[in-house]
Order: C-alpha cells, then structure tokens, then sequence
C-alpha cells in the first residue's frame, strides 16, 4: 500500500494520492506562512555572538535547547561548600550525592567557562593568598589539577570570550585572565567598589554592572575602553522585614533604619533595558537603567534577597531570599523564593522553605521545571518545584554556596553559577 500527500504551499488545491491513484481533488485554504523570528536590532561588540532576539536575550536558553558543546556532559548538580572546602555531585534524577572531592580554600561559586567545556571552582580562600581556580571535567565530573590566581570570590567572563574575569573581592579589582590558563592579560582597579563580587553585561556587551556589596552601590565598567565608568548608590526602602522569627503579615515589617544596601546578584531584563540587582539589606530587588546608569523601581521580595535566576521562557524571575540581613545566619531562618514576572515586574508567588530555610545561589534545571538552591546556613540544596513551589531537600557539605546545575541550554556562559545565553 502507498499513501502519498501532495500540498503546493500558498495553492488552494490539493492532491491527494492513494490505493489505485487519485481519490480526491479540493479547494482549501493557503496555510499562512510561519512568523519569522524577530531580526536583532542589537549591535553587539566583536566577537560577541550576536542577539537573536532583541527582545529575550535569553531566548536561546529555553528548555533543553542545548549546545552541541555539552552532549556528552553528565546531568549533575556541583555543589562548593565553603566550610568544608570541598565540592558535592549530586545525580538530580537519583535526588543523591554521588560523588564529592576535595578543592582549594573556600569555594564559593561553580562557573561554566564561556565555550561551556570546563566547570571552574572559585576557591578564594579567604583572608588569604591561596586562592585557586580547580577545573571540573563536565563529561566525567572529575576535577583537574588547580591553577593559582588572587583571591577569585567569583568568575565571569567577556561576552567576546576573549577573557576570563576573576573578581578578585578584596582587592577591589577586576583580573582578565586567558579563559583556558588562567593566565593574566591585565587588571582594572574598582577602588570605591568595596565587596565588589556579581556582575551582568549589558545586551550589546559594551559595559558590565559590578555590585558592591560592603558600599550599597553598583559599579559601572566600560568594556571596550577597559575603565571605571562610574558608581551609583542604590537607594533604600522606607521599611523591609524584620530579621526576626516572626510570621508574614502586621508586625513582620520595621523602618529600614539602615543607611545603605548589601547588595548581591544582578541579572538583566529579557529586554537588556532594566537591570535587578537583590539587595540582602533592602529585602528586595532594585531596578535600574543600566544605559542611564539610573535607579527607576524597588520590588520588595522576602528577606535577605539574594540570588537572581530567569526561568527558561524568560518570563519570570525568581528570586531567592536568604532569610537574614546577616552574612553569617543561623538554620531554618525565614527564607524562601519570590517570583517577578519580567514584564509587569510584580510579585506574583511566594514560595516558603517548610520549617525555614536559607535559599542563596543555584540554578534552573535545563527543563525548566525546578530550581536548584543551596541552602547556605542549613546544609542541604533545596530544589523547587516551579509548577508549585513545592521543596525537596539533600543534606550535603558544610555551607554550600553557589551551586550549577549543569548541563545547561545556551551558546556561551558569561560566568557565575551558569549565566548562560
């Protein structure tokens, strides 16, 4: 038997083929043609892959839309914890730690390099001068031999991939290194950035907004020119939360009697427009024009608010609120998860960790279906349900900090637990 289907596009007719040949001829209606993708307007620096779509700059980091790079990586979550100076794999199908090794001096964050081929711990050894980069194999999870470099609280690197950049924390100063030795190509001083560590790019990759977390403010980098641009001091909300365990609702806020912000993550708008920047101080999530390099919005979130992540249709953000305004808090404080949606910018769900919690760094799960935490002062990773904000838990080392899921969808990484786009 042979069943054939034949459609002339754009046609009104259609044939169709069968036992014996023809059985039917009939007029139908030309199918519209497909939409295509909207054409970027962004002109991006060089050697930056270009924006696809100028509106979701994080449009080729939906759902499982992997880079060639990562098909024989394994599915995992790396986990650093800062107390016991050692790194925990977790199989997320399993829900199980199955493996842990040993790294340098207080990892604090798992970086995907920018050609997604190597996971670095950013071991930076505080107080110290043994800071180390300790690479991870993605396709065996298996650590490599560490490469010393100055204090690397965090890693990013240039959206051109032509350089790593180590945020060297206490030294108030900005390393670029090559991306694949570690080797320094120079330095950017960032004197009035104390606690400088997160950082995100603008669309076109031309500038770079630091946070400064011992100033409340945020610094501004020139890219191409390869200087400070400026800072801006990031304004406090009349009340936040009280650090207390009390419950949500009358008597759960105070007067913010605190001069300036902590703050922490920053990620940019889908639309590269708006930046968001947590502020563990501030309980919220300030909203800036990185262009204008101006503050326009607060979004109050829960308190200690922390770590940023976009969900793979780059609709919402969610935001992870640690539960205290101190850096070191105590166990099953009153954290938890807020989602932003992007276009409106309001809260439109609040997620609680059951008998509190401490959510801080992670990431979502390549299919977008949870998102991975550590809980920074409880000693376990949370993964949320993001249908629900249902929470399972996993005990593993002492402190863990900024967890990656991995593999992760997306062309390149510019840095962090996996900014990937």
């Amino acid at each position: 038997m042979r069943l054939n289907t034949t459609l002339r596009v754009g046609a009104s007719l259609v044939l169709l083929a069968g036992i014996g040949g023809v059985v039917a001829l009939r007029a139908v209606a030309a199918s519209p043609a497909p939409v295509p993708a909207a054409p970027s307007a962004v002109k991006t620096v060089p050697g930056m892959p270009p924006v696809v779509d100028a509106r979701n700059l994080y449009s080729e980091t939906a759902a499982n839309r992997f880079s060639p790079a990562v098909k024989d990586d394994l599915a995992r979550i790396y986990v650093p914890n800062l107390r016991s100076n050692d790194v925990y794999v977790i199989d997320p199908a399993s829900m199980k730690v199955v493996d842990k090794f040993k790294v340098g001096q207080a990892p604090q964050h798992v970086v995907p390099s920018w050609d997604l081929r190597t996971l670095w711990v950013a071991n930076n050894a505080e107080r110290s001068n043994n800071g180390s980069l300790t690479p991870i194999d993605p396709r065996s999870g298996k650590p490599g031999k560490a490469i010393p470099v100055d204090d690397p609280y965090n890693l990013y690197f240039t959206p051109d991939g032509k350089s790593a950049i180590v945020v060297a924390e206490a030294k108030h100063r900005l390393d670029f290194r090559v991306p694949q030795t570690m080797a320094l190509q120079y330095s950017i001083d960032v004197p009035q950035c104390g606690g400088i560590n997160h950082a995100d790019f603008s669309i076109d990759g031309r500038y770079a907004l630091f946070t400064c977390e011992f100033e409340g403010s945020v610094a501004k980098i020139d890219m191409v020119n390869r200087s400070v641009i400026g800072y801006l001091k990031l304004r406090m909300p009349p009340t936040r939360f009280k650090d207390s365990p009390v419950p949500d609702g009358p008597g759960a806020s105070e007067i913010c009697s605190s001069k300036k912000g902590m703050p922490q993550d920053i990620r940019s708008a889908p639309d590269g427009k708006h930046f968001y920047i947590a502020d563990m101080e501030a309980d919220g999530v300030h909203v800036v024009d990185g262009d204008a390099f101006k503050e326009v919005g607060f979004i109050a979130t829960g308190l200690g608010a922390h770590g940023l992540y976009p969900s793979r249709d780059g609709k919402q953000l969610y935001v992870a609120n640690r539960g205290t305004h101190k850096i070191h808090g105590g166990r099953h404080g009153r954290g938890g998860v807020t989602v932003i949606d992007f276009a409106s910018e309001k809260v439109v769900a609040q997620w609680k960790v059951p008998g509190g919690g401490s959510p801080d760094m992670g990431n979502v799960s390549a299919d977008g279906k949870f998102l991975w935490l550590s809980g920074r002062f409880d000693d376990v990773v949370y993964r949320f349900d993001t249908a629900n904000g249902e929470v399972a838990q996993i005990k593993v080392g002492q402190e863990p900090h900024g967890l990656t899921v991995w593999p992760q969808p997306g062309r390149y990484s510019v840095g962090h637990t996996g900014n990937l786009r």
